[in-house]
């Protein structure tokens, strides 16, 4: 439990003391241990940093970073995000993300939660969303110019600034809401507004290869027969670029194999399951097996050991 006595004067302690993988955090040079995340709360960081990481506006974020602003201090909160990826050698980060999210669950310790804010707030963090896995599902807004705002399941959560889209409280707690979230940030990572717009695009590709095909091999085939195969062939070759370029964006490798099966594949219903999966599978060949049922479509995500 926290001792706010202890933390009223320095302690000994120094960032450069703890290595990389340690279950300790620093307080004004006081230590601060770390106990492992539950199954719930590490679920949720989960989903939380991936749906953040996913935004168009963000470049790199991080679970269980430590933060150091001073010597003294050294907080790591479950998901970091920011604009830009940090560079250097240095362990820990010594500037403040803009955004913190931290999951608080059975057994959490309030006072030293409310610490953690205050001490990432002063260091320079401009949001910490607090998601609250007890109780009904919602998340407390803290930032360094204002009280505190509380946001229910029903509410979306908005980082100006930071983030590009709104997110949907739920999509903290939801694995399913938070995919659905990741897949149309992805997209628009391409350049689509959502999956209605490679839908959209299908379609008007459709149309214009439909055309041609009317005119080049109207008197084989009639004018209804080629718009008709155009419109499909459109719609095919646009979802197979986006399952493509989802993979691709989420650093998957894509066989020739993987490839050449997506491209020989003319069922429009398993493209469209094929692109849904795309956002979620760890490898580009778990694609079918995961549109079949039988692989899994995710996994932990690595900790640095710190929460």
């Amino acid at each position: 439990m926290s001792n706010p006595q202890r933390h009223s004067s320095p302690g000994p302690f120094r960032a450069e003391h703890l290595r990389d993988g340690d279950r300790y955090e620093l307080s004004n040079g006081h230590p601060i241990y770390c106990a492992p995340a539950g199954w719930q709360h590490a679920a949720g960081s989960v989903s939380g940093a991936q749906v953040l990481d996913s935004d168009p506006d963000i470049q790199w974020t991080g679970a269980d970073v430590g933060i150091s602003p001073d010597s003294a201090s050294l907080r790591a909160p479950d998901v970091a995000v920011r604009a830009t990826p940090p560079c250097g050698n240095q362990t820990w980060l010594t500037e403040a993300p803009p955004l913190a999210v931290e999951y608080a669950g059975q057994g959490q310790d309030e006072r030293e939660l409310q610490d953690k804010i205050a001490e990432l707030l002063a260091a320079g963090t401009r949001l910490v969303w607090v998601v609250r896995l007890l109780g009904p599902q919602r998340v407390e807004v803290h930032r360094p110019d204002g009280p505190m705002k509380l946001f229910t399941a029903f509410d979306q959560l908005e980082a100006p600034g930071v983030l590009r889209n709104p997110v949907p409280v739920r999509a903290l707690f939801d694995r399913e809401a938070a995919h659905e979230v990741v897949l149309r940030n992805l997209l628009q990572r391409r350049g689509y507004a959502g999956l209605n717009a490679v839908l959209d695009q299908g379609r008007e590709q459709g149309l214009e290869e439909g055309r041609e095909l009317g005119l080049e091999e109207g008197r084989e085939l009639g004018l209804e027969e080629g718009l008709k195969q155009g419109r499909e062939k459109g719609r095919e070759e646009a979802l197979i670029e986006a399952i493509l370029a989802l993979l691709q964006d989420r650093g998957l490798a894509v066989t020739a194999d993987v490839e050449a099966r997506l491209r020989a594949s003319h069922d429009p219903a398993h493209l469209r399951r094929w692109l849904l999966l795309a956002a979620r599978v760890e490898r580009a060949e778990a694609l079918f097996a995961a549109a079949a049922g039988s692989a899994p479509t995710s996994g932990p995500v690595p900790s640095n050991g710190l929460r």
